[in-house]
C-alpha cells in the first residue's frame, strides 16, 4: 500500500512538474524572443539616431559646398569627422583633427557610397578607437563632383548594447525563476482541489464502502466534476446494495426449502428404504452454495465485524479435525507464527475452503503449515500434489463461479466460488493470496 501511495505522489509530482516545465519553457521562449527583439530594436534606433545626425552635417557642408562658402577646416560638432574628397581622391577640405591629405576612404567606396551610409568601418582609419559610422553624400557641379564624407564615432552604441544585453540576462534570469516559483504555487494550488478528490476515492476504494468525494468551494470546473463524480457514486452505491440485498435475500429463501427437502428425502430413505443418496448429494451441494452466496454478500457488504486476536497455530488442529479419515491425508505442521487480528467465524471458512479444495485435486496428500510471513505476517501454506493450475488461469480462479475445464465435474462439489470467498475474507483484512507450483508437483496456496 505505501508503494502506491509513494507511485500516487511521484505521479502527482511529476504532473505538476510537466505543467511547471511547459509553462516555464513558454515563457523562457516568450521572454528570450523578446529580450532579442528589445535588443535588436534598441540597435537599430541608435544606429538610426548617428546616421541621421550624420547625414545632417553632410547636407549641411554640401549646402555650403553649393553655395561657395565651405570653410577650412570645416566646423563640426563633438567627436565628428568630415571629409570632403574629389573623384580623383583629393582631400579638399577637412574637419579639425580629419586627415588632409589622404582620402579616409578608398577608391572602390568612395565608388560604392554614392549618396548613403556605409554603416560600421574600422576606427582606426579615423584615428578613434573602435568603430566609427560612415555617411556620404554627392555634391557640388556636375563637371566637377565630390564626396562629403561623415563619420561618427559609434563606441557607445556597442557599449550601450551591451550594457543593455547583460542586464536583459540577468533580470531574464531572476524573472524566470521568480515566475517559475509563482508558477509552481499556482499549479499547485490549482491541482489541490484534484488531489482532495483523489484521496477521497482512494478513501472510498480502500474501505470498499459507500462514501462522496470532497466538493471544493470554487464554482469551477472541477467543482461541477466532484458533484457529477458523487451522483455517479451514489446511483453505484445504490445500484451495490439492491445487489447485495437481492443475493442475501435469495440465498436466505432458498435455506427453508433445502432443508425441507432434505428432511423429505432422510424420511424416504428411513420409511421406504428409497435410495436418495444422488437427491442428497445435489441438496449438500445446493446447500454449500446457498452458504456461500451469504458469505459473499457479507463480504461485499464489508460489514464491520468484531476483530480479535487470533493464534493461528493454536485454532488450526481443531479446524483441521473434520479432514480425520478423509479421502485423502491431511498433515499438519506448526512453527510460531504472531497472532492476527480478525473475526473468528472467518478463519475456518478460509481454511475449509483451501483445504476442501485441495483435497478434491490431491492425489495422495494434502499438508498444512501454518507459520511466521514476511513482515511478521501470519502465513498459512495449504500444498497438494494434484495437477495444480496452470499459470495463465492462477488469476482467474479467483474469479467468482469459475471451474476449470478439470473441476467441472458437478461430483466434484466445486461451486467456483471457494477462491473468490477467500480472496474477499483475506484482503478485507490486509492479507495477500499467492498461487505457486508445489515441489515435485501439485498447488501451493499462500
Amino acid at each position: 500500500m505505501s508503494s502506491k501511495r509513494g507511485t500516487g505522489r511521484w505521479r502527482r509530482r511529476s504532473l505538476r512538474a510537466r505543467l511547471l516545465l511547459i509553462g516555464t519553457a513558454g515563457l523562457a521562449i516568450g521572454l528570450a524572443a523578446g529580450g532579442i527583439v528589445l535588443v535588436a530594436v534598441l540597435q537599430d534606433t541608435l544606429e538610426r539616431t548617428v546616421d541621421t545626425s550624420g547625414a545632417q552635417t553632410a547636407r549641411d557642408v554640401a549646402a555650403l559646398i553649393d553655395a561657395g562658402r565651405l570653410p577650412d577646416p570645416i566646423p563640426t560638432g563633438g567627436t565628428t569627422i568630415v571629409q570632403v574628397v574629389d573623384d580623383s581622391g583629393q582631400v579638399r577640405a577637412a574637419s579639425a583633427g580629419a586627415d588632409r591629405l589622404v582620402s579616409i576612404l578608398q577608391p572602390a567606396e568612395l565608388a560604392r557610397a554614392g549618396s548613403g551610409d556605409l554603416g560600421y568601418v574600422a576606427g582606426y582609419r579615423f584615428g578613434v578607437d573602435g568603430v566609427v559610422r560612415v555617411v556620404t553624400t554627392r555634391t557640388g557641379p556636375r563637371a566637377d563632383p565630390s564626396t562629403v564624407v561623415v563619420a561618427t564615432p559609434a563606441g557607445d552604441i556597442a557599449r550601450s548594447v551591451a550594457v543593455v544585453r547583460t542586464a536583459l540576462l540577468v533580470g531574464y534570469a531572476v524573472l524566470l525563476a521568480v515566475l517559475a516559483a509563482l508558477a509552481w504555487r499556482v499549479v499547485g494550488a490549482t491541482l489541490r482541489p484534484v488531489e482532495a478528490l483523489r484521496r477521497g476515492a482512494v478513501e472510498i476504494t480502500g474501505a470498499a464502502a459507500d462514501g462522496s468525494l470532497p466538493v471544493p468551494d470554487s464554482r469551477d470546473e472541477i467543482h461541477a466534476l466532484a458533484v457529477t463524480l458523487n451522483d455517479m457514486l451514489a446511483r453505484l452505491a445504490a445500484a451495490r446494495r439492491r445487489q447485495r440485498a437481492f443475493v442475501a435475500d435469495a440465498a436466505h429463501e432458498l435455506r427453508s426449502p433445502l432443508t425441507s427437502l432434505r428432511t423429505q428425502l432422510e424420511v424416504a430413505a428411513a420409511v421406504d428404504g428409497r435410495d436418495g443418496a444422488d437427491l442428497l448429494a445435489e441438496v449438500d451441494r445446493m446447500s454449500r452454495l446457498v452458504e456461500d452466496l451469504l458469505v459473499l454478500a457479507r463480504v461485499d457488504d464489508d460489514v464491520p465485524r468484531q476483530q480479535v486476536r487470533t493464534d493461528l497455530a493454536g485454532s488450526m488442529p481443531t479446524i483441521l479435525h473434520r479432514y480425520a479419515g478423509g479421502r485423502v491425508p491431511v498433515t499438519l505442521t506448526l512453527e510460531p507464527a504472531p497472532p492476527v487480528r480478525l473475526d473468528p467465524d472467518t478463519l475456518p471458512r478460509v481454511v475449509h475452503n483451501l483445504v476442501d479444495n485441495a483435497v478434491r485435486h490431491a492425489t495422495g496428500s494434502v499438508r498444512v503449515a501454518v507459520g511466521s510471513g514476511p513482515g511478521g505476517t501470519g502465513q498459512l501454506v495449504v500444498t497438494d500434489d494434484g495437477p495444480g493450475i496452470p499459470v495463465a488461469d492462477r488469476e482467474r480462479v479467483f474469479d467468482r463461479f469459475t471451474r476449470l475445464a478439470a473441476a467441472r465435474d458437478r461430483d466434484t462439489g466445486g461451486s467456483g466460488l471457494g477462491l473468490a470467498i477467500v480472496l474477499g475474507i483475506v484482503q478485507r483484512y490486509g492479507g495477500t493470496v499467492e498461487l505457486d507450483d508445489a515441489d515435485p508437483q501439485g498447488l501451493q496456496v499462500t
